[in-house]
């Protein structure tokens, strides 16, 4: 995986992989519309801010006993578990957690399969955070050989009228993707490789997953044509610079919420470039062509709203 490539071993906390001619690799370049990363002092600064509303936002769950489900997911080290944790890490632990399920051990095999999910579900007054959900069956699983194609085929017919019921119930269902490019994607990885306190994230999975591009790329659009619908939109976030993904992410929530105090300023207004409905983000391999005839959600519906505000 570091073929070509060398470390900077003069930054032990945050390792650098450089290329052929010594310079810093710029893969996260790849398909984004920014040639600068953002700063580390912008990004703390809004960071805050943004973290302030999620605050009001939570005191407005909690009082108003609202049920709130964020899930995140996206190809291996697109940077779903670090968006969760500035999600979270100034929210009260009492009324936010984060559920990241293992493999389904020999009892919750022989289970429905969307019913280890159910119990993760929120009471009133919480919002949980899934990194990585049911939608296992619409991508891993399928793509690894951990399910069959009729348990793939029934999943994608049942996992909309899953959503429905929740979200007829009153669950706020908010849905991302997080979406890499497949040289940083491959950049990431190496720095996994060579950072001590990174290696326990990179698993067999995520090494076989390299070359299985293509069929991830096929997997997630056959995924987002049957399960991005009116009621439970897909929003796709760019996150080959994680500090703009992470803060969009979060505004995102923010705006699909009316809560107490909300202020408008502050929270900000979503940026197309970055984030938006599914077919609106697309990588290399996923032109419009790929995306039609699709269930793709009507576009009127823009970023920033969501049917259960």
């Amino acid at each position: 995986m570091l073929d070509g490539l060398s470390v900077d071993d003069t930054r032990p906390e945050r390792p650098v992989l450089l290329d052929q001619q010594g310079r810093p690799l710029q893969s996260w370049r790849e398909n984004y519309p920014y040639t600068e990363k953002l700063s580390r002092r912008t990004y703390e600064r809004h960071k805050r801010i943004l973290q302030i509303e999620l605050l009001k936002l939570q005191k407005s769950v909690r009082e108003q006993g609202r049920r709130v489900v964020v899930l995140c997911e996206g190809r291996d080290a697109a940077g779903k578990g670090g968006t969760i944790k500035r999600f979270t890490e100034r929210m009260n632990p009492r009324g936010a957690r984060t559920v990241a399920l293992d493999k389904p051990n020999g009892h919750e095999a022989g289970q429905w399969y969307f019913q280890r999910y159910v119990a993760q579900l929120p009471s009133a007054g919480e919002i949980v955070f899934f990194d990585r959900s049911w939608y296992n069956r619409a991508g891993v699983e399928p793509v690894m050989g951990f399910c069959t194609p009729r348990e793939h085929l029934h999943f994608l017919e049942q996992a909309p009228l899953f959503e429905k019921m929740i979200t007829d119930d009153g669950v706020i269902l908010i849905k991302f993707w997080f979406s890499v490019s497949r040289a940083e994607q491959r950049t990431r990885f190496a720095i996994r490789q060579v950072d001590p306190v990174r290696q326990w994230k990179l698993s067999s999975t995520d090494l076989a997953s390299l070359d299985l591009w293509d069929a991830y790329t096929y997997a997630k659009v056959e995924m987002f044509r049957a399960t991005d619908t009116p009621h439970a939109p897909w929003t796709v976030v760019k996150t080959n610079d994680k500090r703009r993904g992470r803060l969009e992410a979060m505004r995102h929530l923010l705006l699909q919420i009316d809560y107490e105090a909300k202020d408008p300023e502050a929270v900000g207004k979503a940026d197309p470039l970055i984030i938006g409905p599914a077919n609106t983000l697309l990588e290399p391999g996923e032109d419009a062509t790929d995306l039609s005839p699709s269930k793709l959600a009507p576009q009127e519906r823009g970023p920033g709203r969501h049917p259960h505000a």
